[in-house]
């Protein structure tokens, strides 16, 4: 099995979660528990621009938990290896809920409410359905990046058109999904 080490304490890979504009993200064990372990990259993105990553996801991270936010805690900070270590939140993620077309009304209203919170704060988050995983009927963001709130990033704007079956949606998961030949 892999391992890897957040400030020299070492971590089994379960598997690996996912890959996103700023990291790959693994589920990791240290044989008692299990965790998220993220590894910053620095991997080109031609729609987004950052500054330094590691400070970003702490800066952010303290940003939405005065907030308010539901989300995973930040337990460990490894600045030299660019990993962050934070709380497992199992369940599926509202993509899931989406690509089996079981989503729910109240997943959107819980969003809904979080999104009253994150914009008298000028804020805006990565409304993508990857982001969100439900652990018992309650909706937690699983990222930490975080905006300033523009208008047209809003939930209502963008993100809701990644939340149900449309266009959008659709169009992504054809992108995403790979072919294999026999």
């Amino acid at each position: 099995m892999q391992k890897m080490c957040v400030n020299e304490k070492s971590y089994e890979i379960i598997r690996l979660l996912g890959h996103g504009k700023g990291g790959y993200s693994y589920l990791v064990t240290n044989g008692t528990k299990e965790y998220v372990l993220k590894q910053i990259h620095h991997e080109p993105c031609d729609y987004y621009q950052f500054g330094n990553k590691i400070e970003s996801e702490i800066n952010d991270y303290e940003r939405l938990k005065k907030i308010g936010i539901r989300m995973p805690e930040l337990l460990e900070v490894d600045i030299k290896n660019e990993r962050i270590l934070k709380e497992y939140i199992e369940g599926d993620t509202i993509y899931d809920y989406v690509l089996r077309n079981e989503m729910k009304q109240h997943f959107v209203d819980q969003m809904k409410e979080m999104c009253v919170y994150l914009y008298a704060a000028n804020t805006n988050i990565d409304y993508f359905p990857t982001n969100f995983v439900v652990q018992e009927d309650k909706l937690y963001y699983i990222d930490y990046e975080c905006n300033d709130y523009m208008e047209e990033w809003t939930f209502e704007n963008w993100g809701i058109k990644y939340w149900s079956q449309t266009k959008e949606f659709l169009a992504y998961v054809k992108e995403h999904t790979y072919k294999f030949a026999d």
